[in-house]
């Protein structure tokens, strides 16, 4: 894998397909369809998810790619692969949140070693370098949003140095639940924060959090752009149960329960 070549190309990917989304979310309305789990699924996350998909296929052939929205991937097995959400935060699109993301990422022997997350409205890019370090792009000089032509200036990624007498925690914005609240109530919170989709994983590596615990039902493609991020920022995601870190290409996809955080907060 050519890493120099992949991460101008997940760049390119998540900018056209943030594109898209946004021409679809400038709609006074759009189709919102019901999947199978009872998701919802629109044409924004399916225009997005062919941009990628056709690009990812285009330049690396012969690596497994795992998408949310082609279920027949989803049979796939294996270890090193691309695993991509198109449209991460569904639900924040159709509330018109913002809180949404683009997310690509490449998994080798498990491990998400390159991602990137793209937050259109926002206009937040956060992606690792071909060296592993994260950075947050902010755009090029005169732009007022992100282009695939010009890449701005990039910002590294440090989590903070947590005080554990006053931890900052980022939690979901549509999935909080008692027992999320249960577990944020064994720390000495200073402010809690609230985001959709795989950005509370960036604001960790940025450092405005320093703890984000998710006790729900996730995907490896809701997680892994965002914990290559994080990882490259310094920080961890590690099993709920046994703080062993979180590993890919799991049966089925599905993720446990996690912790997202800045080391040196002391876990409970």
């Amino acid at each position: 894998m050519d890493f120099a070549e992949l991460m101008p190309l997940f760049r390119q990917l998540a900018l056209q397909a943030g594109d898209k989304i946004m021409e679809i979310y400038a709609r006074p309305d759009f189709e919102v369809r019901a999947k199978g789990d009872a998701s919802p699924v629109t044409e924004a996350d399916e225009a997005a998810d062919a941009v990628i998909s056709a690009g990812l296929r285009a330049a690396f052939p012969d690596v497994t790619l795992i998408t949310e929205e082609q279920a027949a991937s989803h049979a796939q097995t294996a270890s090193t692969f691309f695993i991509v959400d198109p449209l991460d935060g569904t639900k924040e699109f159709v509330q018109r949140r913002g809180d949404f993301t683009v997310n690509i990422a490449y998994v080798q022997d498990g491990v998400p070693l390159h991602g990137i997350v793209y937050a259109p409205a926002k206009g937040r890019l956060f992606y690792n370098l071909p060296v592993g370090q994260a950075v947050e792009e902010i755009p090029y000089l005169g732009l007022d949003k992100h282009s695939v032509e010009h890449v701005g200036l990039l910002n590294e990624l440090h989590v903070s140095t947590p005080d554990n007498a006053a931890l900052m925690v980022v939690a979901s914005k549509s999935h909080r639940d008692q027992a999320t609240d249960d577990y944020i109530s064994r720390y000495a919170v200073r402010d809690m924060t609230s985001a959709g989709s795989s950005l509370k994983f960036c604001l960790v590596a940025t450092g405005e959090a320093d703890l984000y615990p998710r006790l729900g039902r996730t995907m490896e493609w809701d997680t892994a752009a965002g914990d290559a991020v994080l990882r490259g920022a310094g920080g961890h995601v590690v099993r709920f149960d046994d703080h062993q870190p979180l590993a890919y290409g799991k049966p089925g996809w599905d993720n446990p329960f996690f912790i997202a955080y800045a080391p040196g907060v002391t876990l409970k």
